[in-house]
């Protein structure tokens, strides 16, 4: 078996798809987990709290994804090369 080495960009950008997938991934359960909480206690158990709250999750993480592909602080991560 042979290993290839990768470039330093390549593996900068490895790691910030680590950083974006892994931050979407968290902020996304962390909405459903908010809806689910927020529909059983207040919306006696209907869907749309919990479908807004995977979106807002899923928003959250692209919009801080999207700043760390483009170098910009957004009060996220900063992932060093």
């Amino acid at each position: 078996m042979s290993t290839v080495k990768k470039s330093a960009s390549e593996q900068l950008l490895n790691d910030k798809w680590d950083v974006v997938i892994s931050n979407t991934l968290v902020k996304t359960a962390l909405g459903f987990g908010f809806g689910v909480v927020t529909s059983v206690l207040f919306f006696k158990r209907r869907a749309f709290p919990v479908w807004l709250g995977i979106g807002f999750g899923a928003g959250r993480g692209y919009a801080e994804g999207d700043a760390i592909f483009r170098g910009g602080d957004a009060g996220v991560r900063i992932v060093n090369p």
